[in-house]
């Protein structure tokens, strides 16, 4: 479970940035968010959406989680690069490092922990485990410039090799990734909400074979049901694997019914792209759901009608479809489903550039519109809360 993501100095971000899945102490919708168990009276949101005009840096908030979990599950040889690229406009900062850092929850723990990064090295790393709500300080490492070395510090609260993890961690790894390479049980927990927990999927050029894989599983009634709940015509699906390399991994055969009530079938080719790429959303979406993951989307939107966003949506709120709390985050153009019905006003978030051409994130709930009352479509489109491209009259070329 996502608590908040901040970023600092990545792509078009210059100065520090928070995103928050904490819900505020409005009582609007209340089953688009959940209690933990972790702390008293904290509840965190089910979903979230960013909306913003195009270049703005919507996807670059989203490479930065992405960022950061590749930098903690990828394990880079002596003298690579990490990932990283500052905000290039800003004399000042361009050389300063990339600083990440997620709150999160696991087996009903919070943990904080963050790193300061450039291409060439990590800087600073901290991780505060907060057991039962009490915070304690499991190691920091902290880069001191005058000596070019770093300086350790942990706590009794973190047990194992402490000193062997140390001595092998590179100047381009993470402290946490090489301990858990060491076989440290207590910070696998961490590393793993990063590489399992945290998950992406692409909206262009998603792959249709996960789906296919997991009809020829177990999964296929469930993808049926999926599909058969967002309207899709769609009586049965037969999958077959293929074996040449020459071949697609899976030939997908769809089956409909004509209006004599005989059965017909079609190639998987010759549906709708939508109809891809829902079928392509479903595997990812099903799993995701049943395990309590967060997913991050760009584009929501593309290719899919706004009603199916809305269905998608609307099953990360469904108690009953999201039993664990599996969290949505995404970007979207899709104004249609920017409706007080559909979302707290905590939920939906704006991401614009300033002067200086940095991005910067903020959430409607800044502006205080009034509880199921106002447009919010209206008032976006109209210019009230930002985040809208600035389009000027274009005289053509003689």
């Amino acid at each position: 479970m996502l608590i908040e993501f901040r970023v600092q100095n990545f792509l078009s971000f210059n100065e520090l940035q928070t995103f928050t899945m904490v819900k505020s102490k409005s009582s609007e919708l209340p089953v688009n968010a959940f209690s933990i168990m972790t702390e008293k009276e904290f509840s965190l949101l089910k979903s979230a959406a960013v909306y913003g005009p195009n270049s703005c840096g919507k996807s670059n908030f989203l490479k930065a989680l992405s960022a950061m979990k590749g930098i903690v599950t990828t394990t880079l040889q002596h003298g690579m690069k990490l990932p990283l690229t500052p905000f290039r406009l800003n004399p000042e900062t361009v050389d300063q490092p990339t600083e990440f850092e997620m709150s999160f929850i696991v087996r009903n723990v919070k943990y904080q922990y963050g790193f300061s990064a450039s291409a060439d090295q990590i800087f600073d790393e901290w991780l505060f485990a907060f057991p039962a709500g009490r915070p304690q300080k499991w190691f920091e490492r902290v880069w001191d410039a005058e000596s070019g070395k770093h300086i350790w510090k942990f706590s009794h609260f973190l047990q194992g090799a402490k000193k062997l993890w140390l001595q092998s961690t590179r100047e381009n790894a993470l402290f946490l990734s090489t301990a858990v390479q060491l076989n440290s049980e207590q910070l696998k927990p961490v590393f793993d909400w990063f590489s399992k927990t945290l998950r992406f999927v692409a909206t262009e050029g998603l792959s249709s074979d996960s789906t296919a894989r997991f009809c020829i599983g177990d999964g296929k009634e469930r993808v049926l049901k999926f599909l058969k709940a967002a309207d899709f015509n769609i009586e049965d699906i037969h999958v077959k694997e293929n074996n040449l390399p020459s071949e697609p991994a899976y030939e997908i055969n769809t089956v409909h019914t004509d209006s004599a009530g005989r059965s017909v079938l079609f190639n998987f080719r010759n549906e709708s792209s939508g109809t891809q790429k829902f079928f392509s959303f479903a595997e990812p979406i099903l799993n995701i759901l049943s395990n309590g993951d967060v997913l991050c989307i760009d584009e929501l939107n593309v290719n899919l009608h706004p009603k199916l966003v809305h269905f998608l949506v609307e099953l990360f709120h469904d108690p009953k479809a999201n039993p664990k709390n599996a969290q949505l985050i995404f970007t979207t153009h899709d104004t249609t489903i920017l409706t007080q019905k559909i979302f707290r006003r905590d939920q939906i978030w704006f991401c614009d550039k300033n002067k200086e051409q940095a991005s910067f994130l903020y959430p409607l709930s800044d502006f205080s519109p009034k509880k199921g009352k106002e447009n919010l479509e209206q008032g976006y489109l109209s210019g009230r809360y930002g985040a809208l491209p600035l389009v000027r009259s274009f005289c053509g070329i003689e």
